[in-house]
């Protein structure tokens, strides 16, 4: 086999490699937003009183995002696009990673929190936007620019939080 050819084939499986099927990217994606939920939930009575109502808000709204993804995964005009192959994002290992939780402890402090909730919206509001993108035209790409910018405010939110936080005296 030529050197040429080698190359060639090694290019065609990089390129194999970045891409997943739009039925993957919905999977991931419902697998971030429940882990999200599962880990705002359980931290509700461990958090500091202020921090509670920010907790049980972003957990409601990881199960909203969870079962927009769900009723979206749900509908026959994307069923008939789950196996169409897409661009994989460059910030997905980044989203990935989110997927795993850490372990804050019995007792988290707000900084610790605010600062993981930040670097989650963020990885999400990437992810989604670059999703949008590469999503066919439709209610899938919709979801995904929708998702984006939801994401962005609730960054937008927490950064306003932290802010508080930190100069409050807080941290």
């Amino acid at each position: 086999m030529s050197k040429a050819v080698r190359e060639g084939f090694q290019q065609a499986r990089e390129h194999l490699r970045s891409l997943t099927t739009v039925g993957e990217i919905l999977e991931t994606a419902m697998a971030f937003e429940k882990a999200a939920e599962t880990f705002y939930s359980g931290l509700v009575d461990k958090v500091s009183k202020p921090m509670r109502e920010l907790v049980r808000e972003l957990a409601e709204e990881e199960t909203r995002h969870f079962q927009l993804f769900a009723d979206l995964r749900a509908r026959p005009d994307v069923e008939a696009h789950v196996k169409d192959r897409i661009a994989r994002p460059a910030a997905d290992h980044k989203f990935s990673n989110y997927v795993h939780l850490p372990e804050l402890g019995e007792n988290p402090d707000d900084q610790s929190l605010l600062q993981y909730a930040l670097a989650r919206e963020t990885a999400a509001a990437e992810e989604y936007a670059e999703l949008a993108s590469t999503a066919p035209e439709g209610p899938i790409r919709e979801l995904f620019l929708f998702l984006a910018n939801e994401e962005l405010e609730h960054k937008a939110e927490l950064e306003k939080r932290y802010y508080e936080l930190v100069h409050s005296g807080g941290v």
